[in-house]
């Protein structure tokens, strides 16, 4: 007999990669009992419903992502700020890559999220959290006068935006060079414009 710590876990798990594939409305906590190996009473012990098990997942997803997007200026200087953008996008692309149902999962929260205000200010509270993570950097590019202070908001906006949609692009299966895009990007809000 597993441990509760180890059922719990593997719940977790099987939800995740059943709700990305088969969607929230065509997964039931009988189904992900089966898979993971227990009654469908013994689920109710982690979880009363799918709607909390849904919460709970979404939540735990959340904090990833938040997690994620914190970043470390400590060893940014003048002279690998490019190199640390470069760094932070083809991470992002890599464990994208690696993990096929994030960008599914993630996509069925944001239907969700369009009809559920809960989800949706949680949606909005990630989003700023990237978008001010991304503004962050680019305040301390300027301390270390890396960068001038031209149009800061705007460039971190447009590589939140770039990154978010890359993820967007991978979920559909499109084969585009998503490295070299994410390079274009990072070139381009660092290119100073002549007056």
């Amino acid at each position: 007999m597993r441990n509760r710590e180890e059922t719990f876990k593997k719940i977790l798990e099987t939800a995740y990669v059943m709700f990305s594939e088969k969607g929230f409305d065509k997964t039931s906590l009988s189904m992900i009992a089966t898979e993971v190996g227990i009654s469908k009473p013994a689920i109710y012990y982690y979880f009363k419903s799918k709607d909390e098990l849904i919460e709970y997942l979404f939540d735990e997803i959340c904090k990833e992502i938040e997690l994620g997007n914190t970043f470390d200026y400590s060893d940014i200087t003048k002279i690998n700020l490019k190199q640390k953008l470069l760094e932070i996008g083809y991470q992002s692309i890599d464990e994208q890559n690696s993990d096929t149902h994030f960008n599914k999962i993630f996509n069925q929260y944001m239907l969700l999220a369009s009809r559920d205000e809960k989800y949706m200010t949680r949606l909005l509270d990630v989003q700023a959290g990237y978008l001010k993570s991304y503004h962050d950097l680019f305040i301390y590019a300027v301390e270390i006068e890396a960068i001038s202070d031209t149009d800061i908001e705007l460039k971190a906006h447009m590589l939140t935006m770039v990154i978010d949609n890359i993820g967007n692009f991978m979920l559909t299966g499109s084969k585009l060079d998503y490295k070299g895009i994410w390079k274009e990007a990072v070139e381009s809000v660092l290119r100073e414009q002549p007056l």
